[in-house]
């Protein structure tokens, strides 16, 4: 029962086998339609997927958005 355009992550794939979507750093997905037992989600690739509204999210983006910007340094 999130409001549309929350952000979001750590989403199921599958309702009870854990968060499995929008992970990585700085990571996070937007629910953008709801249709009977479905949600639309727009994913951060910016691939549209449907899942159940049973599957469970975080609300909020994950940690860390500044992670691609680090140098690792040279090799050399």
């Amino acid at each position: 029962n999130m409001p549309l355009g929350t952000a979001i992550h750590n989403i199921e794939i599958t309702p009870g086998k854990g968060g499995q979507l929008a992970r990585a750093a700085g990571a996070v997905a937007k629910p953008i339609a709801k249709e009977g037992r479905l949600a639309t989600l727009r994913l951060p690739p910016g691939e549209v997927r449907l899942i159940s509204q049973i599957c469970l999210a975080t609300i909020g983006q994950v940690g860390n958005v500044d992670a691609n910007n680090r140098t690792t340094g040279k090799a050399g």
